[in-house]
């Protein structure tokens, strides 16, 4: 099997386990809080995402790693983390928390998106083993971190609607 065809089967499949933990832990967890603490326990998984510069680190990372795909992804990793923990600092001001959290949901879920793109425009598969020591990030790491940013916009926006709907009822 190619190292091109094991980096794709570990791309889709790092979803899986994730998947069914966050169904049978997180989702549950997370719906039964209040509103802010859930978005308060996100952020705090997401404030982590400085590691993302690891990326530009020689010897962490091979020579051939397309240049485009490296600093895209740590510098926009390192501002979702600097957003997330921006919104953990203000989270006694209402107003800046909410800022905070749908701006560095927003920033990090264009990231990944924007990542999974340039990884294939510039054909990172094969040259998956130029990922080096980060290879774990875009496999482990970052399913859960998009799983998390739509389980914050579903929290976000349905939580908003009840609220909505319970004023307008009432």
């Amino acid at each position: 099997m190619s190292p091109a065809t094991i980096f794709q089967i570990h791309l889709v499949f790092g979803y899986v386990p994730w998947l069914l933990l966050f169904a049978a832990y997180g989702w549950p967890w997370l719906k039964s809080m209040d509103p802010l603490e859930a978005q308060r326990a996100i952020a705090t998984l997401h404030s982590f995402r400085f590691f993302g510069l690891a990326f530009l680190v020689p010897g962490v990372v091979g020579p051939n790693l397309p240049a485009g795909f490296a600093s895209f992804a740590a510098y926009a990793d390192f501002a979702t983390g600097l957003l997330a923990m921006l919104a953990l600092l203000t989270v006694r001001v209402r107003a800046l928390f909410w800022l905070f959290v749908v701006t560095f949901n927003l920033v990090g879920a264009v990231d990944i998106l924007v990542d999974y793109y340039h990884g294939n425009q510039l054909g990172l598969a094969p040259l998956a083993g130029e990922l080096g020591a980060v290879y774990a990030i875009p496999i482990i790491y970052v399913p859960l971190l998009m799983i998390t940013h739509v389980a914050a916009f579903y929290l976000m926006v349905y939580r908003r609607g009840r609220q909505v709907s319970a004023v307008a009822a009432g």
